[in-house]
């Protein structure tokens, strides 16, 4: 297992300046794993409850009594199956001079995870944990990481026949075990078949009238299976940003499949011939480099969003904070040229500097604020917000 200290920093300061600090992310994305290392290293003592083993279940029967004296941290896992904790956790949050830190656990976005924004508002902080990223596993893996995605079984299988059964089980008991946990009652072979559906749509903006039409139901209802994935932190909605300029923009967001290992067995692609051969290569790519970046960059989701144009100009990844607009372009190719779309977004959104992301070895200008970067400098070429 690779450490991953960024991500065991970042929790140590949020607990700090929080009495409850929730650690959300998929199912098995190793949250439970980081969550042990934290207590080990922890300067006092630390508590580890399950909320999937009986035992632990049995232990907090009665939650306030389990709760009240402990001291130290506290480690609650898979807490979305007793949404009745939240309540008590903000009494003893509230305690003065308590001993006690919290860290909850769950697979799921703090929306589908029901009363803990309600219960904990003001208390609780949030922390997402994807997979490996190319910070975990290094430069020289790009390829492997990106061909079977950052899920810690997926990536460290000893074959890419062995990553490629572990994604297909993982699927199968997402969408038949974890879901319906979480209280989804939409069948499985409805999701698995909208799933494998939007993995064919993987980085195009999302159509729900094409969609509604092939499921033979309202448009509502396939915008709610797309909330529910996204929500269980499955696929990712890429916002479109818009304001007031003359040129017509696009309003619907643009979809990814969050994870490119699950997006490649969707696609039934194992190998990384099997990717290079696919007409999905592209957009593939293109997602892989959009989580990367604004992993980099440590950018908040309310920050991310796409451009385009009914005239056909576009830009893959706009961040904005605060009066900082940066433009990201995906290219995969090792001599990437300057764009008409590029130009268009320079001048319309104002960026301050725009990235061209490229397969090649060179940092080298293309344009005033234009500059084209390899995947891999980005780690020292572009600075983190």
């Amino acid at each position: 297992m690779l450490k991953r200290p960024e991500e065991i920093k970042a929790l140590q300061q949020l607990l700090r300046r929080y009495p409850v600090v929730g650690l959300v992310g998929a199912r098995q994305v190793g949250k439970t794993t980081l969550a042990r290392t934290l207590g080990k290293n922890a300067a006092s003592s630390a508590t580890y409850f399950d909320l999937e083993d009986p035992e632990d279940l049995a232990r907090l029967a009665d939650p306030m009594l389990a709760l009240r004296d402990l001291r130290g941290l506290v480690i609650i896992d898979e807490i979305q199956h007793r949404p009745d904790i939240f309540p008590v956790l903000r009494v003893l949050a509230d305690r003065p001079r308590s001993g006690a830190k919290f860290l909850i656990l769950g697979s799921a976005s703090p929306g589908l995870i029901q009363g803990s924004a309600e219960s904990l508002a003001g208390r609780i902080a949030y922390h997402e944990l994807h997979g490996f990223s190319l910070r975990d596993v290094g430069i020289q893996n790009a390829e492997k990481l990106w061909v079977r995605g950052g899920f810690p079984a997926a990536y460290l299988a000893a074959t890419s026949a062995a990553s490629m059964d572990w994604r297909s089980r993982f699927i199968k008991t997402f969408l038949e075990r974890d879901l319906p946990q979480l209280g989804v009652l939409i069948r499985s072979t409805t999701l698995r078949r909208f799933w494998s559906m939007l993995a064919h749509y993987h980085g195009q903006i999302w159509n729900s009238t094409e969609f509604a039409r092939s499921f033979g139901v309202a448009d509502t209802t396939v915008r709610n299976y797309l909330d529910l994935l996204t929500s269980a932190l499955v696929v990712r909605q890429l916002l479109r940003w818009s304001e007031n300029i003359s040129k017509r923009q696009v309003k619907s967001p643009k979809v990814f499949i969050a994870d490119s290992g699950l997006l490649h067995t969707l696609l039934n692609l194992s190998l990384s011939n099997d990717v290079q051969a696919h007409p999905k290569l592209g957009a593939s790519w293109e997602g892989f480099l959009i989580g990367e970046i604004i992993r980099h960059l440590g950018a908040r989701p309310e920050e991310c969003f796409f451009w385009a144009t009914h005239a056909g100009a576009e830009l893959d990844l706009l961040i904005v904070r605060g009066r900082e607009r940066i433009g990201f372009e995906m290219k995969r190719t090792v001599a990437p040229q300057l764009t008409r779309s590029m130009k268009s977004a320079l001048a319309d959104l104002k960026l301050g500097k725009l990235f061209v992301i490229h397969s090649g070895s060179s940092v080298f200008p293309l344009a005033p604020h234009v500059i084209a970067v390899p995947l891999k400098r980005v780690q020292t070429e572009i600075e983190p917000l």
